[in-house]
C-alpha cells in the first residue's frame, strides 16, 4: 500500500461509524463463542460448498466447541476467499491470534478458549463497539417486535417488510399483525389502519427507515383499493396458505411507501433475491440472484413517490450500472452499500468506482456491515475503507489533482455524513 494510501486509510479509519444495516439482535450483540463466529452463514455455506455434508454443520443440540472443531477441520479451502481474511483479521484484533498463523485444527482450541475468556467479560459488548468505532448499528426488526429492553439510540430499529407484502397470505401472519396492532383485520380498511400503526409504533421508537427485499421477478404498481378488498376478501376466506396474491402485495407495498411518506422514513429496498434456490443448502446458504431483474421494474414508483428517500442495494454487481443511472437522474434515489454476492473487494472496487465518478455525493451510501454479530462490522468495514482509500487516493488525489483534505471529506461524508443526513439522525 502506498504512502498516500495509508495515510488516507488512517483517517478514514479514524472515523467513527454508524452502520445503517445489520441483521443484529440487540439483546445478544456481542458473540458468546467462536461458535457464533464460524456459525456466520459465509461459512458454513462455503465449506458446505467445499463438501462438508449439511447435516454435520446443522447437526441439533450441537455443542459450540464440537461444532468449532468440525468446521475448522473443512476450513482450509476457504483460505483464499475474503470471508477467510474477515476471520483472520477478527481473530487477530479482538482475540491475539498470530499474525503469521492459519486457522488449523492444531491451534484452533487455545483461540476458542481466548475468545471465550474475552466474550465473557462483562463489558465485552462495549469493548467491541469502541475498538470499531461504533456510535449506532442498525437493525432489521420483524414488523412485530415489540422494540423494548434495548438502548434504541445505539440499535436502531428499521421495519422490516417482508412478511407484511409476501406472506400475508399466511394465517400466522395475520394473526402476529393483529396481535401487534390491536386490529382485526377484516377489510382493506383495517389493513390499512394497521400498517399505519405499525408505522406510529416504530416511530415512536426511533425507527429510521422502512426495508424490504424483493424478488427479481417484483414489479409495484398502484392498486385500487376496490381490487384490493376483492383480493383480501378472497384471502379471508380461503384456507390457502401460499404467498400473497400479486394484487394484494402491490397494495401492502404501495401502503408502505405512501406511510414512508408521511412518516418522513425512507425506504430501504434490496432488489434482486431469489429464496430458496439451493433447496439443500445450510441455514442462510439457499438464496441466489438472477438477471431477470430491472430498476425500470420501479419507475413508477421512483416518479409517484419524488418525497420518499429510496437507499438501494442490489444483489448483483452487474445490475450496478443500471443503478449508478438511476441515482444520477432520480433526485430520490440513493445508491447503498455493496450486498452479499457484491461484498467482495473486486466488486466493491468496480461498483464504488462506478458510483463516485458518477452519482451527486451526497446520494451515496458508502458501506454497511450486514452482520449478525458485533465483531464482524471491523473486519467487513476495514474491508470498504481500504478500498475506498485506493479509490480516493488513485482517481482523485492522484488523476483529478484533488488535495488529501479534499479526498478525506469526500470520504468522510461516503462512511457517515450521508447516513446522518439521508436517515434524519
Amino acid at each position: 500500500m502506498s504512502d498516500l494510501r495509508q495515510r488516507l486509510f488512517a483517517e478514514l479509519d479514524s472515523i467513527r461509524l454508524i452502520d445503517p444495516h445489520s441483521h443484529i439482535e440487540p439483546k445478544t450483540a456481542a458473540s458468546k463463542t467462536l461458535a457464533d463466529i464460524l456459525g456466520y452463514h459465509y461459512y458454513t455455506e462455503l465449506i458446505h460448498s467445499a463438501g462438508m455434508p449439511r447435516v454435520e454443520i446443522e447437526d441439533p443440540g450441537l455443542d459450540p466447541k464440537e461444532k468449532v472443531r468440525r468446521l475448522v477441520a473443512r476450513i482450509e479451502p476457504l483460505r483464499n476467499t475474503v470471508q477467510y481474511s474477515w476471520l483472520l483479521e477478527l481473530a487477530r484484533t479482538f482475540f491475539d491470534f498470530p499474525t503469521d498463523e492459519h486457522l488449523t485444527p492444531a491451534n484452533w482450541e487455545t483461540l476458542y478458549d481466548t475468545a471465550a475468556k474475552r466474550m465473557a467479560q462483562p463489558d465485552w459488548e462495549q469493548q467491541v463497539l469502541d475498538r470499531t468505532k461504533l456510535d449506532a448499528v442498525f437493525l432489521t426488526n420483524n414488523f412485530d417486535d415489540p422494540l423494548t429492553d434495548f438502548d434504541t439510540k445505539r440499535y436502531i430499529p428499521c421495519l422490516r417488510t417482508d412478511d407484511l407484502v409476501f406472506h400475508l397470505s399466511k394465517a400466522a401472519v395475520r394473526q402476529r399483525l393483529e396481535k401487534a396492532t390491536d386490529t382485526s383485520i377484516k377489510d382493506i380498511a383495517t389493513l390499512r389502519s394497521a400498517i399505519g400503526r405499525l408505522f406510529m409504533h416504530f416511530s415512536s421508537k426511533g425507527a429510521r427507515a422502512c426495508a424490504i427485499s424483493l424478488p427479481p421477478t417484483f414489479a409495484p404498481t398502484k392498486v385500487a383499493p376496490e381490487a384490493a378488498g376483492t383480493a383480501l376478501t378472497a384471502l379471508l376466506r380461503s384456507t390457502a396458505q401460499n404467498t400473497s396474491p400479486e394484487t394484494l402485495a402491490n397494495f401492502v407495498f404501495w401502503t408502505l411507501a405512501e406511510f414512508c411518506a408521511e412518516f418522513k422514513l425512507p425506504f430501504d429496498l434490496m432488489i434482486g433475491v431469489n429464496r430458496a434456490v439451493y433447496r439443500d443448502g445450510v441455514y442462510q446458504g439457499q438464496d441466489l440472484y438472477d438477471s431477470r431483474v430491472s430498476l425500470i421494474q420501479y419507475q413508477e414508483l421512483f416518479n409517484a413517490f419524488p418525497q420518499v428517500v429510496f437507499p438501494i442495494s442490489v444483489l448483483a454487481s452487474v445490475t450496478n450500472q443500471e443503478l449508478v443511472s438511476y441515482a444520477w437522474i432520480f433526485p430520490n434515489v440513493v445508491t447503498n452499500g455493496h450486498w452479499w454476492y457484491s461484498n467482495t473487494p473486486a466488486y466493491i472496487e468496480h461498483d464504488a468506482a462506478a458510483r463516485l465518478e458518477a452519482v451527486p455525493q451526497t446520494k451515496q451510501i458508502g458501506y454497511y456491515s450486514d452482520a449478525y454479530k458485533l465483531e464482524f462490522c471491523l473486519p467487513k468495514f476495514a474491508m470498504y475503507k481500504r478500498i475506498l482509500a485506493k479509490l480516493l487516493a488513485e482517481r482523485f488525489v492522484l488523476e483529478r489533482g484533488w488535495t488529501e483534505d479534499q479526498a478525506l471529506d469526500l470520504g468522510r461524508r461516503i462512511l457517515r455524513g450521508n447516513v446522518e443526513q439521508i436517515f434524519n439522525m
